[in-house]
């Protein structure tokens, strides 16, 4: 039995939350701002935290799912005045590092992988293929850019530069982020919107993150040796213990290692 004293005070509680995974893809493993949301809400409110700590694991993924919960989770630490600290462990790239961004401040390992603050879009082309086959490709449409680069067709000049506009804007709206979000901390003298990747100690060089630090002994600096910790992560959904989404998650899985070797892991 625990004797329930007022007038004791509790050492500080920092809720710690997990976004591990591919951002946006199949598979009940993804990242995305629907399951997120609950997950979110109870770190955030149950028990009055004093600060918040993701702990990231993504190679990225949907811009525009990382822009939503990054959005959510600053929404969240201002209505609550709370701060938020995140901890990179292996890689936190591309949307990945959008999330870390949310955070006040952001801690990896020496040995993390960041940045890639770049849009990637990849596809591939049949249609010489098919010809070899002497396979008809037809097509109708209404509305000329309907079929815009069809991977059965051909690829037109006006269709790469219509993509690699769209492509541009959500580059922009990246670096927004980031430099908003990590303002005079970044050392703008190197150009960091390339997509290239760094280490943490030379990602913390050029301002991308701010130190080189782990979850508990870093949260044991800033809240004393007797902080207290509570986790947080998605619930698998009912069906999925009883195998029901079996091929849905073999297929989100082949997709999050695809995009973790990007980095090598």
């Amino acid at each position: 039995m625990t004797l329930a004293l007022p007038f004791l005070k509790k050492p500080p509680l920092v809720a710690v939350v997990r976004l591990s995974g591919a951002i946006g893809m199949t598979g009940r493993g993804s990242l995305n701002d629907t399951s997120l949301a609950p997950v979110l809400e109870r770190a955030f409110r149950k028990g009055k935290p004093a600060a918040i700590a993701l702990e990231i694991n993504s190679p990225g993924g949907s811009p525009v799912q990382s822009s939503l919960i990054g959005a959510r989770i600053r929404r969240l630490a201002d209505e609550l005045d709370v701060p938020v600290y995140a901890f990179v462990e292996d890689v936190a790239a591309s949307g990945g590092y959008w999330l870390a961004c949310a955070a006040d401040e952001i801690w990896a390992d020496d040995s993390s992988i960041l940045g890639s603050i770049g849009v990637i879009s990849a596809g591939f082309g049949a249609h010489v293929f098919l010809a070899r086959q002497g396979i008809e490709r037809r097509v109708h449409t209404a509305g000329k850019s309907k079929s815009m680069l069809d991977p059965f067709s051909p690829e037109k000049d006006e269709d790469i530069a219509r993509l690699k506009g769209i492509l541009g804007d959500i580059h922009k709206n990246f670096i927004d982020h980031v430099k908003a979000r990590r303002g005079a901390r970044l050392d703008l003298s190197e150009d960091l919107f390339t997509g290239e990747i760094w280490l943490g100690a030379r990602a913390r060089d050029l301002g991308l993150i701010d130190g080189i630090g782990h979850l508990k002994p870093k949260m044991q600096e800033r809240y004393g040796d007797k902080v207290r910790f509570r986790r947080y992560g998605m619930r698998r959904p009912v069906w999925s213990r009883f195998g029901l989404s079996l091929a849905e998650d073999a297929l989100g899985g082949i997709e999050e290692r695809a995009a973790f070797a990007r980095f090598g892991l």
